[in-house]
């Protein structure tokens, strides 16, 4: 099947973009089929296919000539392979992307390992449609995971979360993470317990930036960040969140690395009205972490992180220490860094406190990137010392 596009499309394509928006689109309708792209004259361009995704209604795989199948998979599989060979030939983390989607030239899919079982997730329902070629070429190369589940990442009336072959994980999987224990599950939604690609950053707080601090792990999820604190030489640490799942889940990642949980709080509540709290009890803290979702609502309040994130500053800075530390983190992939530093330094001068950025954050090696994808590099992580 063709499907003609546009110029401006066809320039980008030569570039070393991959993905596809409709009003690149001359002609051409949502299949479940592969396509050829085409210059107006109907020259070929690339291969790939159409699927409404959150960004985007297509990529391009190949700009070569060739069939999408088992054979063209594993290529790409052996690639993505090859480049974490670092990984796997280490074995203090069992857990990491195998595949990047775009990064590995397979936009619209990642693959993430979490010790011998694998998660792929599907951004589209077409490239969902079409997954038998591609699962086929994932256990030939990786015959070593024994089980595979997936995470349907777009719109759908199916559940989001499938066993797909193999071996069922037991639930709790316990991964490591630069020997730390964390414990994963593969389906449970669209989430497992852990977010991979904050590997780096939990491992600075082990090695000794948390040591002897009183830690505030602000949206924690399940705790890790606070895990990686403790393990750190953390003098106690404090996770918030308001997920009524996130105390027991918390709970459980301090105690399979056998951590005093005396010295660990934990509140299920909102974060802004953590802060209120805090202030009327005088509590205070050595390092604080702020790692919100880019969009969250409650009853009470909407939460965007390019409108609010310099609110969460600006609550941080009256219950920091004096040299305290800020860990300002967002995966929001349509905020620039440059605006995002904006915004948290403008929050800082609103407070007219002083401040040094001493370490930044991107996402890690496995986690590869496409030049011609900006938009896949999304995770932007500062730390700041109040001077």
């Amino acid at each position: 099947m063709e499907v003609k596009l546009k110029k401006k499309a066809v320039k980008a394509l030569k570039k070393g973009e991959t993905l596809l928006h409709s009003d690149d689109l001359i002609d051409g309708i949502l299949t479940n089929k592969w396509i050829d792209f085409v210059d107006e004259k109907g020259k070929f361009v690339g291969k790939g296919y159409l699927g409404k995704q959150n960004n985007g209604i297509g990529w391009c795989l190949s700009r070569k000539q060739i069939s999408l199948d088992q054979d063209f998979f594993s290529q790409r599989f052996a690639q993505a392979k090859a480049k974490r060979r670092f990984l796997y030939e280490q074995t203090a983390t069992t857990a990491f992307r195998l595949v990047n989607g775009a990064g590995d030239q397979l936009g619209g899919m990642t693959i993430d390992k979490y010790g011998d079982f694998a998660v792929i997730s599907w951004y589209n329902p077409s490239l969902h449609y079409l997954q038998k070629e591609i699962i086929a070429a994932f256990q030939a190369i990786f015959p070593e995971i024994k089980g595979i589940y997936e995470k349907l990442r777009f719109q759908t009336e199916l559940p989001v979360s499938h066993f797909i072959s193999g071996t069922l994980a037991p639930a709790p999987l316990y991964i490591k993470e630069n020997n730390i224990f964390y414990a994963v599950y593969l389906d449970e939604g669209l989430m497992t317990g852990i977010f991979l690609d904050q590997r780096e950053v939990r491992h600075y707080l082990a090695q000794g930036l948390a040591q002897n601090k009183n830690v505030l792990n602000m949206f924690s999820y399940t705790g890790a960040f606070s895990v990686a604190a403790a393990v750190g030489g953390a003098k106690s640490t404090t996770s918030v969140d308001l997920a009524n799942r996130s105390r027991e889940k918390t709970k459980e990642q301090f105690e399979i690395n056998q951590l005093d949980l005396s010295q660990q709080k934990i509140h299920v509540m909102d974060t802004f009205a953590y802060f209120d709290y805090a202030k009327k009890k005088n509590l205070s803290f050595d390092l604080i972490i702020l790692d919100p979702p880019s969009f969250a609502r409650n009853k009470k309040k909407v939460f965007r992180v390019a409108k609010n994130y310099g609110e969460l500053i600006e609550e941080s800075v009256a219950i920091l220490n004096p040299k305290g530390v800020i860990i300002a983190s967002t995966n929001a992939a349509n905020l620039p860094a440059g605006k995002f530093r904006t915004i948290i330094e403008a929050a800082f001068k609103k407070q007219n406190v002083a401040y040094r950025l001493f370490k930044n954050y991107q996402l890690p090696q496995d986690f590869t990137q496409d030049p011609g994808f900006i938009e896949g590099n999304y995770l932007k992580v500062y730390l700041y010392q109040i001077l």
